[in-house]
């Protein structure tokens, strides 16, 4: 492994995975990314890429469209809002009618 780490710019200047800067280098990043997770049985290099790719491109996404911390209903009440919703609005897709629960169940602090 020391050899390996020897000389870590050469190893960026051979090509080897790197911080990602722009939305393009994010595209190829994920595509990479999609191509190794769809293999069968990954090898254990594959492995690694995958958890490296992975790492790289969460460091990217939180740098450049970080979500604040919300609780699960502060989210749900700024997408209503956000899209002029009302709670029976959203009855049918969380099961309102069909569960017989009140859309408050999604709401407990409120």
């Amino acid at each position: 492994m020391a050899a390996v780490l020897a000389n870590p710019a050469k190893m960026i200047e051979r090509g080897a995975p790197h911080l990602i800067r722009t939305e393009a280098q994010l595209a190829a990043y994920t595509k990479a990314l999609y191509r190794l997770t769809d293999q069968a049985r990954p090898t254990s290099a594959q492995v690694e890429a995958i958890e490296l790719l992975t790492l790289l491109i969460e460091h990217y996404e939180e740098e450049h469209y970080s979500v604040p911390k919300a609780s699960p209903a502060d989210v749900l009440r700024f997408l209503l809002d956000q899209h002029s919703l009302k709670q029976r609005d959203l009855a049918a897709e969380l099961g309102g009618e069909r569960f017989h629960v009140s859309p408050a169940v999604f709401f407990p602090n409120a």
